[in-house]
């Protein structure tokens, strides 16, 4: 697997737009985005599991159990189109329906996934939204940066765009794979207030595509944390239009293997800029959990300790407080030996044990504290009682997170 430089535009037959359509309060800020396939695309995806779930979400769920084939993705950014009943269901088919007429050549509002993301309650400006569909129509363009403007177009209070594009081998022919998402705040386990279009040229099965984006979610997307609050408007929506000619993957073979792990790797990294970027985030923070007895144990127990507000309260001010650590994997509800349990962190400025045998240890506070100040900081608990281990990534909890908030709707 190589990485590469770029994004949804990486793989062949992909082109996007981002354009300001005036559905944002700020007039001039880029607000749709749209990635079209040269030609249709095998579709996958994820969506929220919260029961109350946004217009576009049911209306992709839809598509996916008709298996249809996807020609574009369209993203809103401004109005998350969710608690908006019937009215707004329809106005999310309008939105699909517009992009359908503004692309042409016999598409149909079912060949076209939606999204949408931000404030929850109020209805799509639907004149702004139809002058957008044209607009993105006309700006299109297969190049990197028309990607990374898509990318920026569907940032609420993200602070950066999340890009990443990797390209493998498939029977001596080479696959891309390129991906966006957008997510800073309402994020939590179970995906978040995220959007994620990822795209890829193999030639592969549409149910070994879902089973590999499944399971590249699981271990991605569904393993970060920002704040514990679980969005209405969560969505991976993966594309594979096959231009790249490889030889079809039908079957779980090592073809199989090599691009589910590559889509796995464009997943995580997308995963972990959203946690690093979360609302008024400093510095992100990983949590390592090894010597569990099942994997289900260490992925509960890696969760618990990114969503634990003290835990990430003490990361941001610097304080090696340890028992935070020990207590939210306390309550996580998964049984493990306290007296067992070794805690390390480390970062680029190194390492130090807090707590050795369930105990702490005699380590140098000043240490700690340098250890903590770093950008990203990862803590390790080994259980000491089996094989299985797993990773989740969250962010510190800072007064910003509050102030960004506190205004959000004005």
């Amino acid at each position: 697997m190589k990485i590469i430089d770029g994004g949804v535009t990486a793989p062949k037959g992909y082109s996007a737009a981002g354009v300001c359509a005036g559905i944002k309060k700020k007039k001039d800020k880029l607000d749709m985005a749209m990635v079209v396939s040269e030609v249709p695309a095998v579709a996958a995806g994820t969506f929220t599991t919260n029961v109350v779930k946004a217009a576009p979400v049911r209306w992709d769920m839809g598509l996916l159990q008709e298996k249809q084939p996807i020609k574009a993705v369209v993203i809103n950014s401004g109005v998350a189109n969710a608690a908006t009943g019937l009215p707004g269901e329809e106005d999310n088919k309008e939105m699909a329906q517009a992009c359908a007429q503004a692309l042409g050549a016999g598409i149909t509002c079912c060949n076209i996934f939606t999204a949408s993301t931000g404030v929850i309650g109020p209805r799509l400006p639907m004149e702004a939204i139809k002058i957008g569909a044209g607009m993105l129509a006309g700006a299109l363009n297969d190049t990197r940066e028309a990607g990374h403007t898509a990318a920026t177009a569907i940032m609420t209070t993200d602070t950066i765009p999340k890009e990443c594009a990797v390209s493998i081998e498939l029977g001596g022919t080479t696959v891309t794979i390129g991906g966006m998402s957008k997510g800073s705040g309402m994020i939590h386990p179970n995906m978040a207030t995220m959007l994620s279009v990822i795209t890829t040229d193999a030639v592969i099965d549409r149910a070994l595509l879902q089973e590999a984006v499944s399971a590249g979610v699981k271990v991605s997307f569904n393993m970060i944390s920002v704040d514990r609050d679980t969005s209405t408007n969560d969505s991976c929506m993966v594309l594979a239009n096959g231009l790249a000619g490889n030889p079809a993957i039908t079957e779980k073979n090592a073809d199989y293997q090599v691009f589910a792990e590559a889509i796995r790797y464009v997943m995580t990294e997308l995963a972990k800029k959203m946690a690093a970027d979360g609302e008024g985030a400093s510095k992100l923070f990983t949590a390592k959990i090894v010597g569990a007895v099942t994997k289900e144990d260490a992925v509960i127990l890696a969760k618990s300790v990114i969503s634990s507000n003290l835990v990430k309260t003490a990361v941001y001010g610097n304080d090696a407080n340890g028992g935070r650590i020990l207590c939210a994997m306390g309550y996580s509800g998964v049984d493990f030996d306290p007296y067992k349990v070794d805690l390390t962190i480390e970062s680029a400025e190194g390492s130090v044990m807090l707590f050795e045998n369930g105990m702490q240890t005699d380590f140098s506070e000043e240490h700690a504290t340098k250890v903590l100040s770093a950008s990203e900081v990862t803590a390790i608990a080994d259980l000491k009682l089996g094989d299985a281990e797993a990773t989740a990534w969250g962010c510190d909890l800072t007064y910003d997170y509050v102030k960004i908030n506190a205004d959000y709707r004005s």
